[in-house]
């Protein structure tokens, strides 16, 4: 088990933009609250993607800092896309409704349990927005991915950061602890970004039964696809009883379809009409997106070939890393983390020089690099360019 991370604030992340440091929030304390005193801006929210090196740059050979999938979308989603183009000139309701009716029954629930959105970032905001119209407190993990949380904050909330277990899963007694009659709602991204790690999933519904009858819980599963047991692992059917949970999905990782935003929540008809009847939902969906996403629906094989694609790279970057000297936190996602001896900016600047994008964050004063998943090509290019830029 990885050990040697110091979980003091972030003070700040480095992205590979430009080579500039953005701040980002911090890692609470164990023995204290750390204060959420920065200020809501979307170029420094921990996971938002700056204005990036576009994939067609020729200098380019290995794009590693967006946890993206390399290998999506699906050849049929693709052909389903370009079909669709002719129809851009009519609203797309009817394939949203598809869509929703497809989610529904992969889930186990009716279709009013569905909001769409473009992206689950878009879910994850729109939430915020309506439940912390007047105050109230949210209650995270930390360090965690930020999004909800800043417009939480944007909005007139505060933020009850708990800091995460010595293995890096959510600290789910003190989270339900921390519940106070301000307290608006609680998330829970799992597996976790920046880091990686998972928290138990029977822990964790027992956490969603008991802490959901004072206030609603977000459970974002982003990354959940990418484990080989995903359905056991996932919070779904807690809706499905009628529990007060709210899970997100996206279309983004596994399916591969991150340039064309299409996420989903799962919650009951109640929380759901609470959402929309403040903020539009398939309004804000193209058709060309829906078709590709229903399509992709469809595309079982492509999503467990690319989960055994991930699981390989992962392990071979992990191994090779790890023969250096360095310790990793380990990872259920698409991505990894672990901090480095050399100077981030400097890092940054050497790895982008070399045409390979991965991301830098430092965490007390240390720096530390975050590199996702790319093919096993571009993860071979990773690890030769990191050997001979920190040498």
């Amino acid at each position: 088990m990885f050990k040697s991370m110091n979980r003091r604030d972030w003070m700040k992340t480095s992205l590979l933009s430009a080579g500039t440091l953005i701040a980002a929030p911090s890692i609470a304390l164990p023995k204290r609250v750390a204060s959420a005193a920065f200020s809501y801006a979307p170029e420094s929210i921990l996971g938002e993607y700056l204005p990036d090196f576009p994939i067609a740059e020729p200098k380019m050979v290995a794009r590693l800092n967006a946890n993206e999938n390399p290998y999506g979308p699906a050849p049929q989603v693709i052909k389903a896309i370009a079909e669709a183009a002719s129809t851009g000139n009519r609203y797309a309701h009817g394939d949203a409704n598809t869509l929703i009716g497809m989610i529904a029954e992969k889930e186990g629930v009716s279709p009013d349990h569905i909001m769409l959105g473009p992206g689950s970032t878009d879910l994850l905001e729109k939430v915020a927005i309506t439940r912390f119209q007047k105050g109230g407190n949210i209650i995270a993990a930390d360090p965690s991915y930020m999004s909800l949380i800043n417009t939480a904050q944007a909005m007139g909330g505060t933020w009850k950061p708990v800091p995460l277990t010595a293995d890096y899963a959510h600290d789910l007694p003190a989270m339900e602890k921390a519940i106070d009659a301000d307290t608006k709602l609680i998330y829970v991204c799992n597996p976790n970004n920046p880091t990686g790690s998972i928290t138990n999933a029977e822990e964790l519904k027992k956490f969603c039964i008991s802490a959901s009858e004072k206030t609603p819980i977000f459970v974002d599963e982003a990354y959940l696809e990418f484990l080989d047991d995903a359905a056991s692992q996932s919070m779904v059917g807690l809706v499905a009883e009628g529990k007060d949970v709210i899970v997100a999905r996206t279309f983004s990782k596994i399916h591969g379809m991150a340039g064309l935003r299409i996420g989903y929540i799962v919650a009951t008809p109640e929380r759901i009409e609470s959402i929309t009847s403040m903020v539009r939902s398939t309004m804000g969906l193209c058709s060309t997106s829906l078709k590709g996403a229903i399509a992709s629906m469809k595309e079982t094989q492509f999503m467990g070939e690319c989960r055994g694609y991930n699981s390989e790279c992962r392990e071979f970057t992990r191994n090779a890393i790890a023969s250096l000297g360095y310790d990793i936190i380990p990872s259920y996602t698409s991505f990894m983390i672990f901090p480095i001896e050399m100077e981030g900016k400097q890092f940054l600047k050497s790895m982008y020089d070399s045409g390979v994008g991965i991301r830098v964050f430092n965490i007390d004063n240390k720096d530390w690099c975050r590199v996702s998943m790319g093919t096993k090509t571009e993860m071979e290019i990773f690890v030769e360019t990191f050997k001979k830029v920190t040498a």
